[in-house]
């Protein structure tokens, strides 16, 4: 703070006091000698605090007259004084391994004097989207063609995460064509991504060509959305084939691949936090699949609550456009009632 720099021990008499000033000290000029006790020092926000005093009087709360202060506010030590040590101490770990560099570990760092840091490689990841009816935003659409919004999707999802994207283009309904990407694609990229593709249709080649030219280890899931997802490798190169609606490809990135490209860039904080939320109207459930509804949660004074974005079908990237959560139904759960306490899993956590 800005103000004059005193001894504790010598305010302890009766108000008002009167102190001499003998000197002054500035951020990255501190005053140059120890302190008589009995004096004061001009003092501004960030200098040193000089030897012999420990605490500082708000410049407010002091009367100027000439060489000399009057106050009669009694310090005490270490008042308005920022100890040495008190954001971190010797020995204190500053970030742990596997903690991700945002801007404020990188402030930190910075703060403590540190230039480099051993860090995980960006891995690379491929992305594909499938189908001959895919046609780029903007272009003119013929019969039965619909706009990429898939690839674009996953691109603005793995730009949060500390990879490297490789943007690959559409994957055509040809098993020969999807063949030759897909290997090429595995020799230059530590993740493959693809979506659609990967369901039971005489047009889904992804599946098949993974288990001819690598190992499928996971075929669909007991969840909803995203029940087709596919996962396995090629060489090296993991492989992540999500469903090809638009809302099964964002559920299947949040809760399987995220998880996995975190554990890569060597994070040990892979899933983001859960909380607890209070329905504010029903919603319907049959038995039998883990659902993940998009939803919108909202504080309360009783506590969170949470309502969902309406039609849910997994083709509605709409039930996105207002939401900021996805609400767990687990899969033994019926129609749950309004009232009803869910878990959800707020999106700043995840994007």
């Amino acid at each position: 703070m800005d103000g004059f720099a005193v001894s504790s021990e010598h305010l302890r008499g009766k108000p008002p006091f009167e102190i001499k000033v003998t000197g002054e000290s500035f951020a990255g000029h501190p005053f140059p000698d120890k302190a008589d006790p009995e004096s004061c020092v001009r003092i501004f926000t960030g200098a040193a605090i000089p030897a012999g005093l420990d605490a500082v009087l708000l410049q407010e709360d002091c009367e100027i007259l000439d060489a000399r202060i009057r106050t009669s506010v009694r310090a005490r030590p270490g008042d308005n004084v920022r100890n040495v040590g008190h954001d971190v101490v010797k020995g204190e770990v500053i970030i742990q391994r596997g903690q991700m560099l945002t801007p404020f570990a990188i402030g930190w760092l910075a703060a403590c004097g540190h230039t480099h840091v051993n860090v995980v490689a960006r891995p690379k990841v491929a992305i594909f989207s499938t189908g001959d009816e895919l046609r780029e935003p903007g272009s003119p659409l013929g019969p039965g063609q619909i706009y990429d919004a898939n690839r674009y999707l996953m691109s603005a999802l793995l730009a949060s995460l500390p990879v490297e994207i490789l943007d690959l283009g559409v994957l055509p309904d040809d098993e020969a064509a999807t063949e030759q990407a897909l290997a090429a694609a595995a020799l230059q990229a530590d993740v493959l991504l693809t979506s659609g593709g990967v369901s039971v249709g005489e047009a889904d080649f992804v599946t098949g060509v993974l288990q001819k030219i690598g190992e499928l280890e996971i075929w669909r899931l007991n969840i909803k959305p995203g029940k087709p997802l596919a996962y396995g490798r090629i060489g090296d190169c993991l492989f992540f084939g999500l469903p090809g609606n638009p809302v099964s490809t964002i559920v299947t990135f949040l809760l399987i691949a995220r998880p996995a490209l975190m554990r890569l860039c060597g994070a040990t904080q892979l899933n983001a936090p859960q909380q607890g939320a209070i329905l504010s109207e029903s919603i319907r459930h049959k038995p039998g699949r883990e659902e993940y509804q998009r939803g919108v949660v909202a504080s309360a004074e009783d506590g969170a609550t949470v309502r969902v974005t309406g039609d849910q079908s997994s083709n509605r990237l709409a039930s996105f456009s207002n939401a900021n959560c996805l609400i767990r139904i687990p899969k033994e759960s019926g129609n749950l009632t309004s009232g009803t306490k869910v878990t959800v899993l707020p999106f700043f956590g995840l994007i």
